[in-house]
C-alpha cells in the first residue's frame, strides 16, 4: 500500500553524494512515519542575469541548468523509491536560492533532512552555511545526515531545563519509540551562569547543591514523557563537563541525537545556541535539531 498521508518529509538535494545519502535517510524516515516523501532542488540560476538555464542551439536536448536540475531531482526521486518503495515520492525544482527556499518548505513539513555538505565552493566546510541557516530557522525539526548511521544505540538527547530542551525530549521520547530504541538522557554542566539579562551570580555557592539542583531539572524534564510512552527504556546521566563536548562524545554511541536549537545561558538568544551549533558541527551520528513544537502529529 502507498503511503501518501499527511505532512511530508522534506529532503533537500544538490546532486552531492552527502544528498542522495539525506534522501536515503529521508525515504526510511517517511517509511516509519507514514508520511510521503517530498524532493526538492532548489534552483538558484534563475536570479543569476543571462545565466544559460536551457540548451543553447546545437547543444543536446537535455544540456542546460534546468535540465541538470531536473536530473538531481529525477535521479533523487528514483533512489528514494529504491529504499521505500511504499512511500508516495514527489520531486520538484524550486527557483530561488536554498536557504529560503528550504525554510518554505518547512512550513509545511513534518520532518526536513539535509546532508551536512553539498556542493559548491563551501563544500570542504564541515558543515555546509545552508544546512546551518536551514537548523537556525526551520518550523520543523531539522535531521542533518551526518556521522555513523546504526540500527543500535540509543537515542540521545540533551537535556538543560529550557523551553526548547523540552520540545527536544518530547521529539526524541517519541523517536525512540518509534525506532524500538532505548533514550539515554543527558544534562552536563559545570558552573552555575546567567539565563537572563541582570542576572548576578554569587561570588560563592555550594557545587554539590547545585549539582543537585541540576539533578532535579533532569528528572522533572523527563517525568512526564517517561509516563506518556512506557515502552521506551530510559536512562539518564548528569555529567559535570562542558554540554557540547559531553554530547558529541556521548553520540559515538547514539544512533540519533537530538538537541534544542536553543539552550539556557548568556547565548541563549541566538538563533542556533552554541552548544546545538557544535554538535551539529561534530556529532557522530545523525542529528535533529529542533527549534518550534514538533510537527509528528501534524495533519
Amino acid at each position: 500500500m502507498t503511503i501518501n498521508t499527511g505532512a511530508p518529509v522534506v529532503v533537500g538535494v544538490d546532486g552531492s553524494a552527502a544528498a542522495l545519502d539525506a534522501v536515503r535517510v529521508a525515504a526510511r524516515e517517511a517509511a516509519q512515519r507514514q508520511r510521503p516523501l517530498r524532493v526538492v532542488h532548489a534552483f538558484i540560476w534563475p536570479l543569476i542575469p543571462n545565466a544559460p538555464l536551457d540548451a543553447v542551439p546545437g547543444a543536446p536536448a537535455d544540456a542546460g541548468l534546468r535540465n541538470q536540475a531536473e536530473r538531481y531531482v529525477a535521479e533523487a526521486v528514483a533512489e528514494a523509491g529504491k529504499v521505500a518503495p511504499d512511500v508516495a515520492v514527489t520531486g520538484a525544482v524550486v527557483d530561488g536560492a536554498a536557504t529560503p527556499v528550504m525554510l518554505d518548505e518547512s512550513r509545511e513539513a513534518a520532518l526536513m533532512v539535509l546532508g551536512h555538505r553539498g556542493l559548491g565552493g563551501f563544500a570542504g566546510l564541515l558543515i555546509g552555511s545552508v544546512t546551518v541557516q536551514v537548523s537556525a530557522h526551520a518550523l520543523c525539526p531539522v535531521l542533518v545526515v551526518r556521522g555513523e548511521e546504526r540500527a543500535d544505540g540509543p537515542v540521545l538527547v540533551g537535556v538543560d531545563g529550557s523551553e526548547c530542551s523540552m520540545e527536544a525530549v518530547g521529539f526524541a521520547f517519541e523517536e525512540a519509540s518509534r525506532r524500538g530504541a532505548p533514550l539515554l538522557a543527558v544534562q552536563a554542566w559545570l558552573y552555575p551562569t546567567p539565563v537572563g539579562p541582570g542576572d548576578i551570580l554569587p561570588l560563592v555557592y555550594d557545587l554539590d547543591a547545585y549539582a543537585a539542583e541540576q539533578e532535579r531539572t533532569l528528572a522533572e524534564s523527563l517525568a512526564g514523557f517517561a509516563e506518556r510512552y512506557p515502552d521506551v527504556p530510559v536512562r539518564h546521566r548528569l555529567v559535570r563537563g562542558t554540554p557540547a563536548r559531553v554530547l558529541v562524545e556521548e553520540s559515538k554511541a547514539a544512533q540519533l541525537t537530538v538537541v534544542g536549537a536553543r539552550g539556557r545561558g548568556p547565548l541563549s538568544g541566538l538563533l542556533l545556541g552554541s552548544v546545538s551549533h557544535a554538535v551539529l558541527h561534530h556529532a557522530h551520528s545523525p542529528l535533529v535539531i529542533v527549534r518550534h513544537p514538533k510537527r509528528a502529529t501534524a495533519s
